[in-house]
């Protein structure tokens, strides 16, 4: 993961994430899929950003709760507020 202690703790953060990713803000480039993941070595569960070729261009860890419920939010996009 880019950072063991930066973690995603609340749904709030994972829409931001998730804006950020979408508004290209991170500087990444070719992005063309995220999704929720778990880590077979420990069980953590994570975020990822991946490139047509699914390879991982960037990633961050999420709480258990945060994986759970947000799911929707990754699988639809995050909902604009008008």
């Amino acid at each position: 993961m880019n950072n063991e202690l930066d973690i995603i703790d609340n749904l709030a953060e994972l829409e931001r994430f998730l804006l950020s990713v979408e508004n290209g803000s991170l500087g990444l480039n070719g992005v063309e899929g995220i999704g929720l993941a778990t880590n077979n070595s420990d069980g953590r569960h994570f975020i990822a950003v991946f490139d047509k070729n699914q390879k991982l261009l960037f990633s961050k860890w999420v709480t258990k709760e945060v994986f759970e419920q947000g799911k929707d939010i990754v699988r639809h996009g995050v909902k604009r507020k008008h």
